[in-house]
């Protein structure tokens, strides 16, 4: 069987720096906010083109602080409307919520799965103070149409990039950040981080994790426990350097699947020169039989994502909503194996799979 995600063969080439990073973190005796915490900050922070970057404990809470933050700040009230895209993983949603702000969702663009720009404007409304982007699968949303909508009503830009690490962004505006193990730059267990220009948004996101204190048993706000773990943050310096490796060859996996899957039962993403390919997603009408006849083959793959966040039990709220074209999706979509791991057997007999579907 050829896995969805081998993340054991992604990290085999580190293991040796693992044990070298555990040996040193074991000789330090000093397990919270470090400094391999302090310097992953930097160095991430460097890597996005950012001034600050703040480790949190995971990429939800890394959504869900950033907007307590700019509730502390003034910038936005309990209550304040955020308008996202529909067709996301429900962490999007969820981090709106936790924060008590209202999530307002928007329909996708069918072609490539992110935000549609044309149909935000008619979602704005006294109540709307933000747009959470994402950058769904890896491929950038189209921030220029996103920006000018911003711009004109004056709304904050906040940017989820869970799936999206060394993606080419435009702008300079916050973004979220999960390190969860099956990532693009994948930690080994649970992390995230924001990155930031914002100093004061920094600052205050890094005294909310910790327990809302800047100067211990000092606390200035209603904080959290939502620290980067010091063992995380040392695995995620191992790999850095290499995440733009890591992705070309994600991207050299993702040219075959476009250039040589011909399968009329099958629909391609459209994809962007810069996409980063966390995920690689078709979509098919009868997806059960195409992911029996995969398995069948010795191929796993994965379904991101069955239920649409509105039509989960946890959102109740939102049952009646009509969204069409995300319910279709969710219906339609899986995804192929992608990674930087997988051989050139491997791909040769997943395409050739794909290609010999005929139900």
């Amino acid at each position: 069987m050829i896995p969805f995600l081998d993340i054991k063969a992604i990290n085999k080439p580190y293991e040796e720096a693992f044990r070298e990073k555990m040996d040193l973190f074991l000789e330090k005796g000093w397990y919270i906010l470090g400094d391999e915490v302090k310097a992953f900050e930097e160095e991430f922070a460097v890597y996005c083109g950012s001034k600050y970057c703040v480790g949190v404990g995971n990429g939800l809470d890394a959504i869900t602080l950033t907007f307590k933050a700019y509730i502390e700040m003034g910038n936005l009230q309990i209550g304040d409307e955020i308008i996202v895209p529909a067709n996301t993983y429900i962490a999007s949603i969820l981090g709106i919520i936790h924060a008590g702000l209202i999530p307002v969702l928007v329909e996708p663009d069918a072609n490539t799965f992110n935000i549609n720009p044309k149909l935000i404007e008619a979602k704005i409304t006294a109540k709307t103070k933000g747009i959470m982007v994402v950058h769904l699968y890896g491929q950038l949303a189209d921030m220029d149409a996103v920006m000018n909508i911003a711009y004109k009503y004056n709304l904050l830009i906040v940017e989820d990039a869970a799936q999206a690490h060394g993606l080419s962004f435009k702008g300079s505006h916050t973004r979220t950040f999960s390190f969860y193990p099956g990532k693009n730059l994948g930690a080994l267990g649970d992390a995230g981080a924001v990155v930031t220009n914002d100093e004061k948004l920094a600052q205050t996101i890094k005294s909310l994790s910790n327990y809302g204190s800047q100067q211990k048993y000092y606390n200035d706000y209603l904080g959290f426990n939502s620290r980067l773990d010091e063992l995380q943050a040392a695995f995620l310096r191992v790999k850095l350097p290499y995440l733009n490796l890591e992705n070309e060859k994600r991207k050299a996996v993702a040219k075959r699947y476009l250039s040589e899957i011909k399968n009329e039962k099958i629909t391609l993403p459209v994809c962007s020169a810069d996409h980063v390919f966390h995920l690689f997603v078709i979509r098919t009408e009868n997806r059960e039989a195409l992911q029996k006849y995969l398995a069948d083959n010795g191929i796993q793959t994965q379904i991101h994502y069955p239920v649409a966040p509105h039509k989960q039990e946890a959102m109740k709220a939102f049952h009646h909503l009509a969204l069409p074209v995300t319910e279709k999706i969710h219906q339609e979509v899986l995804s192929l194996p992608m990674s930087s791991a997988l051989t050139e057997e491997e791909l040769n007999h997943i395409i050739k799979v794909v290609n010999s579907y005929k139900l």
